[in-house]
């Protein structure tokens, strides 16, 4: 079965950067665009970015765009997010997901924190 491991979280300050990595299994990752959704506590799961299959094409929210960058390494079956100048508002459950866009993913793993504080 589907199965996507997030690590990577952790606490960091703002404008900060942290590095998330989704290990992806179950299924023949290099056939699926991936994404990364957020969610905070009270509100729902915020799609945040997603990539191509192959990786050629990266497309984010605008709420992160030019600040996170999504990567993916096929040979590695693994995704990541690159986190840079975090804000407050970053702070969040981070997923990785099957699919590449908000209304396409399937599948997402349990998530990794993310806490931005002074």
């Amino acid at each position: 079965q589907v199965q996507l491991v997030e690590s990577g979280g952790g606490l960091a300050q703002p404008g900060g950067s942290l590095r998330l990595s989704c290990e992806a299994s179950g299924f023949t990752f290099k056939n699926y665009a991936m994404s990364w959704a957020r969610q905070i506590p009270g509100k729902g799961l915020e799609w945040i970015g997603g990539i191509y299959s192959n990786g050629a094409e990266t497309y984010y929210a605008d709420s992160v765009k030019g600040r996170f960058t999504i990567s993916r390494d096929n040979a590695k079956n693994t995704l990541y997010l690159q986190m840079n100048s975090l804000k407050l508002e970053d702070t969040a459950l981070y997923h990785c997901a099957r699919g590449g866009s908000s209304t396409s993913m399937s599948s997402w793993g349990q998530g990794t924190q993310v806490t931005v504080s002074s």
